[in-house]
């Protein structure tokens, strides 16, 4: 998918909003898919998120973060770490397929299905320009911006 046009999807999203993909042509967009609201990781890599989105949104960038959770525990989720970004709801994995991002992994000695913690950057123009999978959340977000920042150099 690199390098290529992202197809447009439109997810049910915080705030009573419905976003779609396409709302964020002419900027670039952070799109993070996490496994779970109010995990551990998931809750690390948030404020890690949070807390650099001056400095994403100075270097003309959006961040969304995507899971299977529902709006209502979304909204839990951004309430209790004040998250400024929205966190879309993908119960029906309209996304998940779009990105390719769900995976079996082993929980507790058992194959379970969920989502391979995986991020992606969108040009302003709509096209795929970079994707981790598999991400450990510890330097993510930094990283990731350091990639956008070198962008505009």
């Amino acid at each position: 998918m690199l390098n290529q046009p992202v197809p447009d999807f439109a997810l049910p999203a915080t705030s009573d909003k419905t976003i779609q993909l396409s709302d964020f042509l002419g900027k670039y967009v952070v799109v993070y898919f996490y496994p779970k609201d109010s995990t551990p990781g998931c809750t690390t890599q948030g404020m890690q998120f949070r807390d650099a989105y001056a400095d994403f949104q100075q270097a003309n960038t959006d961040i969304i973060g995507i899971s299977r959770d529902s709006v209502k525990s979304h909204e839990n989720f951004k309430a209790k770490f004040s998250f400024p970004f929205e966190l879309l709801a993908d119960t029906e994995e309209i996304a998940c397929g779009i990105f390719g991002v769900m995976k079996m992994k082993n929980m507790y000695g058992k194959q379970v299905r969920g989502i391979e913690r995986s991020t992606f950057v969108i040009n302003p123009q709509g096209e795929l320009i970079r994707e981790w999978r598999g991400v450990k959340v510890d330097g993510h977000a930094q990283e990731v911006l350091t990639f956008i920042q070198s962008l505009s150099r």
